[in-house]
């Protein structure tokens, strides 16, 4: 019999079952960590809700355990990956949220030293943005590097910025 005859089993292994269990098992341990504001935005059913807000409640180190396995078998029944994106987003270690924070000061770098053509650009691509209020940080913060003082301006351009970025 060669190998190409040989038809694998698709079915994942007992071992594969085992890590990916496990895995979401993690998954729920993270959700109990969450805050309950945190735990609110993200989207999981009802049931799964409940285990992870009485998980929170949970003092004891067996029962604790207890909960837990259940969220994990929850966890199985439906698909993790809404409830990871929103992990993720809140992380902000993440590699989207780093990326944007650097855009963002990329941005800022750049409207404050090549003026018009870098505002012109910025405006292009973020139609949303107050131009008014764009120029006038630029202005203000460019004036505060000039004479020394504290960069008030340069942060406030740089929220304007990062929320231009998040929002479009």
């Amino acid at each position: 019999m060669e190998f190409e005859d040989y038809e694998e089993d698709e079915r994942p292994t007992k071992g594969q079952r085992k890590r990916e269990a496990e895995a979401l098992q993690k998954l729920g341990e993270t959700l109990v960590q969450l805050s309950p504001q945190r735990l609110r935005e993200v989207p999981m059913p009802p049931e799964l809700a409940e285990a992870v807000v009485t998980a929170q409640g949970i003092r004891s180190h067996g029962a604790r355990r207890r909960q837990l396995q259940l969220i994990g078998k929850l966890m199985r029944q439906i698909d993790p990956a809404p409830i990871q994106a929103a992990l993720d987003r809140f992380d902000s270690k993440s590699a989207a949220a780093i990326a944007e924070h650097h855009q963002a000061e990329r941005w800022r770098e750049r409207l404050l030293n090549e003026t018009d053509t870098a505002v012109t650009e910025f405006l292009d691509a973020h139609p949303g943005t107050d131009s008014q209020r764009l120029r006038q940080l630029i202005r203000s913060a460019q004036q505060e590097l000039a004479a020394g003082k504290p960069p008030k301006s340069s942060r406030d351009l740089f929220r304007l910025v990062r929320e231009a970025i998040a929002n479009g």
